[in-house]
């Protein structure tokens, strides 16, 4: 069963890049925030900080279809143009011998400066529009938001993608990323609902006192 999900989905990338990778990356991301949700849940239920009446987990299919469209709009198309085009850039530009130290470190570096930080930066902005905020409550999302989850996946995408950039064939290195960014939207669904936590307050004090 897998294989032949496998062989049509191969197929479907040949005849079909861009679709396919849109397609897919909306699916992912829309289940991604649903696992945000359910996890956000549970932490609010431990800690009590939920009524009786809210104990039932209930999804909110808008937002599952608002980060969809994330998934769909930007990850899918964004990504796939992205990783086509950095993998020429390197091997054109820069002469880099494929899967070479000097080229999975060039990738690495040039992804995490580049596609990190604009991932980061037009996910936060996209979802504060999506809610109605205006452009300063944005802003200070995206400064509240932005740094916490920029040092958290700044550890760990550089070892995601050394492995991707090493192993994985170009055409697959979307689909690669998009079942890490399963565990990503997640996190960022999450950290993008927890408002005012402690934890990003702590952060934006200690950036106030660099200042």
């Amino acid at each position: 069963m897998m294989l032949k999900l496998w062989k049509w989905y191969q197929n479907c990338l040949a005849v079909h890049p861009v679709k396919t990778q849109v397609i897919s990356s909306g699916l992912i991301w829309g289940f991604g925030d649903i696992a945000a949700q359910t996890i956000t849940h549970s932490t609010a239920k431990k800690r009590l900080q939920i009524s009786d009446e809210d104990k039932e987990l209930k999804i909110n299919w808008r937002r599952v279809a608002t980060t969809s469209l994330f998934g769909f709009g930007f990850v899918g198309p964004v990504g796939h143009f992205w990783y086509e085009g950095l993998d020429r850039f390197i091997r054109l530009r820069l002469q880099l011998q494929p899967k070479s130290l000097r080229f999975v470190a060039a990738k690495v570096a040039i992804d995490g400066i580049i596609f990190g930080p604009l991932d980061l930066l037009v996910f936060f902005t996209y979802m504060g529009f999506s809610t109605g905020k205006s452009v300063t409550q944005i802003k200070e999302d995206v400064k509240r938001d932005f740094v916490p989850a920029f040092l958290v996946e700044g550890g760990i995408w550089p070892i995601v993608q050394v492995a991707n950039f090493r192993y994985i064939p170009v055409r697959y290195q979307l689909l690669y990323v998009n079942f890490f960014c399963l565990l990503d939207s997640s996190f960022l669904s999450w950290l993008e609902q927890q408002q005012d936590a402690a934890w990003k307050q702590w952060f934006k004090s200690f950036l106030n006192l660099k200042e």
